[in-house]
């Protein structure tokens, strides 16, 4: 495998990491309530999305509020991993492969 598409591959398979984290700790957020961050899985959830959520508070406006930052990042992720997997596709295509 050509290591273009090998980088890729690893940082798509980060951004999917970090989506389905963010999207765990918001269906253990809807389920635990007022008590979340009593709960040790949210808060294991919550320490592995720390860094993505607030590189995506730096680099959004202040008039954003930080109880909606954590959606604004599953989404930018979303996106971002969408992205990734048309750069793997042109990539795979230029190679020659089918992958």
């Amino acid at each position: 495998m050509p290591l273009d598409i090998l980088l890729v591959s690893i940082l798509r398979t980060l951004v999917e990491v970090a989506g389905f984290t963010l999207l765990g700790q918001g269906v253990l957020a809807l389920l635990a309530g007022k008590y979340r961050e009593q709960n040790i899985f949210y808060r294991a959830l919550r320490t592995v999305t720390r860094p993505v959520v607030r590189a995506v508070r730096f680099i959004t406006p202040r008039f954003i509020l930080d109880a909606h930052v954590p959606v604004l990042t599953f989404f930018l992720l979303f996106w971002l991993w969408i992205v990734l997997a048309l750069v793997k596709r042109h990539l795979c295509g230029l190679h020659g492969l089918a992958c």
